[in-house]
């Protein structure tokens, strides 16, 4: 039977369960293939925003060496050019020791992942854990 087909009003209840059967599944295999449709299509651009995303950050790394480097020219105007990168090197890494410090602070003060989730799941367990024990 053709799954276009209109009922007719002397079409039997199977013939009617029939279409809606091949009607609803027609339906369900064309909505999974127009989400397919549309996952692809984000899941494109996605991949075009990451690729652009890492460009970006490539030029801005070498935009940052560059500025190291005008920021160690302008100390050798006053000091030799080894005691120059040595400044700035050890303020980069100042600088980097104190962003870690403050991340990790930031790290402890996090609670742990889903506290009412694991907490539900210790008392599921507990529960199957007493109902096996109850059994015996």
């Amino acid at each position: 039977m053709n799954p276009e087909a209109k009922p007719t009003p002397d079409a039997s209840i199977g013939e009617l369960m029939s279409q809606l059967s091949s009607q609803l599944s027609r339906l369900v295999r064309d909505e999974m293939q127009l989400a397919q449709k549309e996952i692809e299509r984000s899941a494109k651009r996605a991949g075009i925003g990451a690729g652009l995303f890492g460009v970006a950050g490539i030029l801005g790394l070498a935009g940052f060496a560059s500025l190291i480097a005008a920021g160690i020219a302008a100390v050798s105007l006053a000091v030799p050019v080894w005691a120059a990168a040595l400044i700035v090197g050890a303020a980069l890494l100042a600088a980097a020791g104190a962003a870690a410090l403050l991340s990790k602070h930031q790290a402890e003060d996090v609670a742990p992942a889903a506290p009412f989730t694991v907490a539900n799941i210790k008392k599921d367990v507990q529960t199957v854990k007493d109902a096996r024990h109850d059994r015996s």
